[in-house]
């Protein structure tokens, strides 16, 4: 099997989310307008709903305008960090 199949066939034991429907997220946001909120919390809402992962309204408000307004960590530790919270 190719590298590719393996890591998804990793990220669905571990998380129980179809490949299918990363590469619809993936294609979904090839174009998206980051800076538009409605964009952002539609993708934020979809990724927490695809995770089935329960999303506060705090949490998701806090995680849309950081990525509307670019204030997004680049590294893990720091993203990490901003999921804890």
């Amino acid at each position: 099997m190719n590298k590719k199949g393996n890591l998804f066939d990793k990220i669905n034991q571990k998380t129980n989310i179809d490949p299918g429907e990363i590469y619809k997220v993936a294609d979904s946001v090839k174009n998206a307008d980051f800076s538009d909120e409605r964009t952002v919390r539609n993708l934020v809402r979809r990724l927490a709903k695809m995770a089935n992962k329960p999303l506060p309204k705090e949490k998701e408000d806090k995680l849309v305008q950081s990525i509307v307004s670019n204030n997004v960590p680049t590294d893990m530790q720091s993203l990490s960090k901003m999921f804890k919270k």
